[in-house]
């Protein structure tokens, strides 16, 4: 009966969206009339049993059996009759058909104890389905439907400068309003923390099961859970602009894609109803034997083979999202199965993208952590990765900085300011010696800024102190990401970076990576991954998706990395990952295969279920009753076995960050921080 095709199940909360769902799946099952209720079932069944404990009780009084077999074949039977009839005023031949058919002709032959119970079990076949679908979409709906419906926006007022609270709707907000965050809220709308500090669990988004601590300036996502802290949030989106809203789109937007397998049995499966016809007529016309016709027609429904891939897809589209991975085709997850090539984006991607101080060198008779408290208080008020790469590594030591005075910024040369009474000078050589100091003091560094270090110096009253060494740090994960792909099969792991080649080579030497290819611009990326492409290789592309979009189009699947908050990356891309965690590519590497089997798996027996099936009914070694129950077993071991994919991926949620085997680069000395 009603197979429920999952991935274009109709859900009334979409249409608002503008989705057109399409109702009818593969099997030409139409969903919006079928409809199966508890009630219906369990009152159906009732009068069949009681026809049969009336004619075991009572076996002189058939009438009384007879009866309550006829009322309970009715209540049963009526929706699958009543189904096959509107497919055919529109014009359709679908295995409602068939059902309805064995049904009447039970009713014709006066046994409406079988009749009965061929409704009913053909009816719980597709209860099952249908909650299935159900409980599969709410795996996924769970992750999306997080977004609260009020939220407290702040109003202050332009006289006197008082605030008030308000509670408003949360589709209400509009961009630039303030809305105050408890701890325990849900966020209601993508934005920036102005006030407060709070741990956010973000796993809906990113997939990540560690709380994020979060500070004014950060951004949030609607639908993340504020676990500590109270908050003032600046919306930046709201609405179905925010990411959780982007990411509902996406996911309802793959439901409602097929494979170009499940494509061609929805193309066959209008021939499939006329050709079970047939083999009814021609076995009765060899046997003249109802039953067996009724067997044929009730097996035949090919349920379990069209389930074989919607089941499949929806319960890896599920594992997927639980991990912040958003597929945006399902035929990316058979295409990631085929993946034996990886293209890795080098800043962002393999590595954090931002400066982290490496070493800290000071010079003379001053001490590390006075070094860095007079830099880092000097950079106090610059945006240089280099000033925020300072102040990081200045909090995590414990070091309070100092106010600068008159401070002044030379851009892409250095700053200077005055700190403790002191005229202080960070930024590069170049900078220092300008400003009257000997260049002497450069014969203390053993690093090479043409070897991925960025260098900066520096003084203090006209002497120099010290110098920080600083690199792009690789991500910790990465050489166990890697690792992991290669024993997964990946023949090919390459990087390609628009840095320097000295740079590029020794990040993938950090990391594992035998191929670099660096001073690459956005079209050598491309044609780097079409030469792949062309000597046979299935390449998939992972960039930061911000501009990386060429290089991702040209692969045979492109993944963005970190897309949580960035349009960009998330439509810039075949398959998104909402956190940076490399890890998720070995993983889904793993979901795809272990799809493609379980698909394979499915197909193979739902194919050898029906042979089996209509051979057996044909030549009457099982009757319609028994037919029924073959029905629903085989639906449910397809159903079952699909379902094995949801619960992948639960180990890596608790998996704690990897530690990388070695650090990017040694600092000069082990050192606890000690008041300047």
């Amino acid at each position: 009966m009603q197979v429920t095709s999952l991935l274009s199940h109709q859900h009334s909360d979409h249409s608002h969206h503008g989705h057109k769902h399409d109702e009818n799946c593969g099997c030409g099952h139409d969903h919006s009339h079928s409809v199966v209720h508890l009630w219906q079932l369990v009152l159906g069944v009732v009068f069949v049993l009681n026809a049969y404990l009336v004619g075991w009780l009572m076996a002189s009084d058939s009438t009384l059996a007879s009866a309550s077999a006829f009322i309970g074949a009715i209540i049963l039977g009526y929706p699958i009759v009543l189904t096959a009839i509107r497919d055919l005023r529109i014009g359709r031949l679908s295995i409602n058909e068939l059902v309805a058919i064995a049904v009447l002709a039970a009713f014709a032959s006066e046994d409406y104890k079988t009749a009965g119970v061929v409704a009913f079990f053909m009816l719980t076949g597709e209860l099952i389905e249908t909650q299935t679908a159900e409980g599969a979409r709410d795996s996924i709906e769970s992750l999306i439907k997080l977004t609260p419906t009020k939220a407290r926006r702040i109003r202050r007022s332009e006289t006197d400068g008082t605030e008030q609270e308000e509670e408003i709707a949360a589709s209400e907000l509009t961009v630039g309003d303030t809305i105050r965050i408890r701890p325990g809220d849900n966020v209601a709308a993508d934005g920036v923390i102005l006030r407060g500090q709070g741990s956010f669990n973000q796993a809906t988004i990113t997939g990540e099961s560690l709380p994020a601590d979060k500070k004014p300036g950060d951004e949030v996502y609607a639908g993340t859970q504020n676990l500590t802290g109270l908050l003032e949030i600046r919306v930046s989106r709201a609405g179905q602009d925010t990411t959780l809203g982007r990411v509902r789109e996406l996911i309802i937007a793959a439901e409602q894609t097929k494979l170009p397998i499940q494509k061609i049995v929805d193309q066959y499966m209008g021939f499939y109803t006329p050709l079970v016809l047939v083999i009814g007529a021609l076995v009765w016309a060899f046997t003249h034997q109802l039953d067996r016709v009724i067997a044929v027609f009730v097996v035949s429904c090919p349920c379990a083979f069209i389930l074989a891939t919607p089941t499949a897809m929806v319960a890896a589209l599920s594992a997927a999202a639980r991990l912040g991975i958003l597929i945006k085709n399902v035929a990316d997850i058979e295409a990631a199965a085929k993946i034996n090539a990886f293209v890795f984006d080098k800043t962002g991607t393999l590595t954090t993208g931002q400066l982290a101080v490496s070493r800290l060198v000071p010079l003379g008779d001053i001490k590390p952590a006075e070094l860095l408290l007079v830099a880092a208080s000097a950079e106090k008020y610059s945006n240089h990765p280099t000033a925020k790469a300072l102040a990081t590594l200045a909090g995590e030591a414990g070091l309070s900085l100092l106010e600068p005075a008159d401070f002044s910024e030379t851009p892409g040369r250095g700053i200077q300011a005055r700190v403790n009474g002191a005229s202080v000078l960070v930024g590069r050589a170049q900078w220092l010696r300008d400003n009257g100091l000997d260049g002497s003091f450069e014969k203390s560094v053993d690093l090479h800024e043409t070897e991925g270090w960025s260098l900066i110096f520096v003084s203090r009253d006209g002497q120099c102190i010290g110098w920080v060494g600083m690199q792009d740090q690789t991500r910790p994960e990465a050489r166990v990401a890697l690792e992991e792909l290669k024993a997964a099969g990946v023949r090919r792991v390459a990087m390609i970076s628009g840095d320097r080649q000295v740079v590029a080579s020794r990040v993938a030497g950090e990391i594992g990576c035998n191929e670099a290819r660096g001073d690459c611009l956005p079209q050598n990326k491309v044609e780097f991954v079409h030469a792949m492409k062309t000597k046979g290789y299935r390449v998939a592309v992972v960039g930061d998706g911000v501009n990386d979009a060429p290089a991702l189009a040209a692969g045979d699947i492109g993944i963005a990395m970190g897309a949580a908050g960035s349009e960009v990356a998330i439509h810039s891309a075949t398959i998104a990952l909402m956190n940076n965690d490399l890890r998720r590519l070995p993983f889904l590497v793993s979901l795809s295969r272990s799809t493609r089997a379980v698909i394979n798996q499915n197909f193979a027996f739902g194919v050898c279920f029906i042979i089996v099936g209509l051979s057996a009914s044909a030549f009457g070694f099982i009757g319609p009753i028994t037919a029924a129950i073959l029905h629903v077993t085989g639906t449910l071991i397809v159903i079952f076995n699909s379902a094995r994919l949801v619960r992948k991926g639960e180990d890596l949620e608790h998996t704690p960050q990897a530690t990388p085997e070695k650090a990017s680069a040694p600092r000069a000395s082990t050192w606890k921080p000690q008041a300047a």
